[in-house]
Order: C-alpha cells, then sequence, then structure tokens
C-alpha cells in the first residue's frame, strides 16, 4: 500500500516537473521570438513621435492620423508611450510565462498574441500538446484534493465515527476554502494592485477560472502602475489550482444533476410500477366478482325450480 502510493506520488512529481518544464521552454522560446519584435516596434513608435514633432510645427491631418493610427496598432500589440519611452514588459521572460499559461488553459485573453510568423507556428505546435498536458495536470491536481478530502473524512468517521455528517462536512469545508481561495480573496489582491473594484476583481476571477476569458480585464495591463515582479507568476500558480478547483466543483454539479435525473426517472418508474400493480389487483378484483356471479348462475341452473 504504501509503495503504491509513494509510486504515485512519483508519478505525480514526475508530470508536475514535465509541466512546468514544457512551460519554462515555451516561455523561453517565446521570449527569445517576441522580444526582439517588441523592441523594434517601440524603436519605431518613439522614432515615429520624435520625427513627426520635428518635421511638423503645426500638425496636419494626415500626419496626426498616421500617428493615431500608429498609436492604436501599437496599444493593441502592448505598446504605449509614457513620455520619451514606450512601454515594455509584454513579452518578458515573465510576461513570455504568462502568455504560455494563457494559452494552454484555453483562456486566451486576446489581449496578447504572437505578431512573428514563426512565434504563431510556434504557439500552434505549443498549444497542440500543450493542452492535453495541461488537462491531464489539471485531472491529477483534481484527484489529488478529491483524494484529500476523502482522507479526511475517512479520518473524521474514525476519531469520531461519524459516516454520512463526516463526508458532508470535509466536502462543505473543501467547497468554502476553496471559495475563500480561488474566488473571494483574489479580488482584494487585484483591489490593491490594479485598482480595481471587488466587483471586478470577483468578474474578472470566474471569468479567468472558467476559461472564458473575454479579455475586458486582464491584470498588468495599466501603464500608469508598477506591477511586484512575483505578480505574474502567482497569478499563473492560482490560476492553474483555481481551475483544478473549479472543474471538480462543476463535476460534483454534474454528479448532483445527474443523480437527481435518475432519482426522477426511478421515481416515474416505480410510480408507473405501483399504478400498474393497482390496475393488476382490480383486474383481479373484478375477475374474481365474475367467477363469483358465474358461479352462482351455475348453481342456480343445476339446482332447477322447485
Amino acid at each position: 500500500m504504501c509503495w503504491a502510493g509513494a509510486m504515485s506520488g512519483s508519478r505525480t512529481a514526475l508530470l508536475l516537473l514535465a509541466y512546468l518544464g514544457y512551460l519554462l521552454l515555451g516561455s523561453a522560446a517565446f521570449w527569445a521570438l517576441e522580444g526582439p519584435a517588441e523592441r523594434d516596434a517601440a524603436r519605431r513608435l518613439l522614432q515615429g513621435k520624435w520625427d513627426l514633432l520635428g518635421n511638423y510645427t503645426c500638425l496636419q491631418g494626415p500626419a496626426l492620423e498616421h500617428l493615431i493610427q500608429g498609436i492604436i496598432q501599437a496599444y493593441k500589440s502592448g505598446l504605449t508611450l509614457q513620455g520619451n519611452t514606450t512601454s515594455l514588459g509584454r513579452w518578458d521572460f515573465v510576461g513570455s510565462f504568462f502568455f504560455s499559461i494563457s494559452a494552454i488553459t484555453t483562456i486566451g485573453y486576446g489581449n496578447l498574441s504572437p505578431t512573428t510568423a514563426i512565434a504563431r507556428i510556434l504557439c500552434i505546435v505549443f498549444a497542440l500538446f500543450g493542452i492535453p498536458l495541461n488537462l491531464v495536470v489539471l485531472n491529477r491536481i483534481g484527484q489529488l484534493m478529491l483524494s484529500g478530502v476523502h482522507k479526511c473524512a475517512r479520518h473524521l468517521q474514525e476519531k469520531f465515527h461519524w459516516k454520512k455528517a463526516a463526508t458532508l462536512l470535509t466536502r462543505t469545508c473543501a467547497l468554502v476554502t476553496g471559495l475563500l481561495l480561488f474566488l473571494l480573496l483574489p479580488p482584494l489582491l487585484f483591489s490593491a494592485i490594479e485598482g480595481w473594484t471587488y466587483e471586478e476583481g470577483f468578474y474578472y476571477s470566474f471569468i479567468t477560472l472558467s476559461t472564458i476569458g473575454f479579455g475586458d480585464y486582464v491584470i498588468g495591463m495599466n501603464p500608469d502602475r508598477t506591477y511586484p515582479a512575483w505578480y505574474k507568476n502567482v497569478i499563473s500558480l492560482w490560476i492553474l489550482f483555481g481551475m483544478a478547483w473549479l472543474a471538480l466543483v462543476i463535476n460534483i454539479c454534474i454528479n448532483v444533476l445527474e443523480n437527481s435525473n435518475d432519482l426522477c426517472q426511478c421515481c416515474k418508474k416505480k410510480k408507473k410500477e405501483v399504478e400498474q400493480d393497482l390496475r393488476d389487483s382490480n383486474k383481479s378484483s373484478t375477475l374474481g366478482l365474475d367467477d363469483v356471479e358465474s358461479c352462482t348462475t351455475k348453481d342456480t341452473k343445476s339446482k332447477g325450480p322447485d
């Protein structure tokens, strides 16, 4: 038993290491491919700004329109002008790691995407193998969470001799703990670092963990704010474990709905059986009366008139 548990733990550790190594490899590749393109785009944007200011003392319509189009395109690529500099950081290693997470988890915010042809091809191959790997990892994490809940339930049953109450209590505690860690407390962090309201942070949390990923709220996007170096890495781990927890909750909800449907079907079947039994019993009673009447008639005929 202990040997089987050790083997399962070692397989889980190897799987997590392979998952982390895959993410790091993808992050390094995107960093190497998209980083230079980002710096070139930033240099061109800044040079265009200075050329425009140097050549045109009074801005004309076409030149201003050209600048606006360039700014819009740069903003879509994640670049914004800040005085004499441009904001970078989306395609550094941390940003690339966050992009890799959002790609293989199929969240796909849409605010960040590769622009070079090689990076786009790499993104296809990376997601092709990364999405199944991510599903396997999420399934394993969910199993570990579920086994932890079952162990706690067995421990309570052995210690306090509880049966159904222990299972209900541990599941309720696991649900409440998951709600706190993955949905209720993270909005406080987002409010402090992003400046969002609690409602906006809660909305972002659910849209992210459910992999809906509209992209209307994305972390680390405000150029006026300075973000800690650990911020995106912590959010990446939160996404990974939060998705596993939410998938577990959704599976429980599906099981409850399926069981309730089975219960309804069972009740309907029992009702039909009872109705059929009642009809059979009524038919038997009617047949019995008919037999009595026929027997009475026969007896009367056999006796004849006195």
